[in-house]
């Protein structure tokens, strides 16, 4: 198992990226959480196994269809969480 912390720019917020985000870690067996930060950005923390997070990161670099994503950075975390779900903060 691995965890990021994860950080997106861009036009990410009101076109439902946390949505977005909650589907698809859902779908790829991903726990953690999602939320939309003060300065405009979508922070997320992310456990799973490392091909399923490469998988996600890759839909978040996409995002849904109104959003522009301009970055997505990633930090491994050595302490993992004892998630049990994704669920959207906020």
């Amino acid at each position: 198992m691995v965890q990021y912390d994860i950080e997106i720019t861009g036009r990410v917020q009101g076109v439902g990226f946390r949505q977005f985000t909650l589907h698809k870690a859902r779908q790829l067996n991903v726990t953690g959480w999602v939320r939309n930060t003060m300065d405009g950005k979508v922070q997320l923390v992310a456990k799973g196994n490392k091909q399923d997070l490469e998988t996600f990161i890759d839909y978040l670099k996409t995002g849904p269809s109104m959003a522009r994503v301009e970055n997505v950075s990633k930090y491994q975390i050595q302490k993992l969480d004892d998630f049990t779900e994704f669920k959207v903060k906020g």
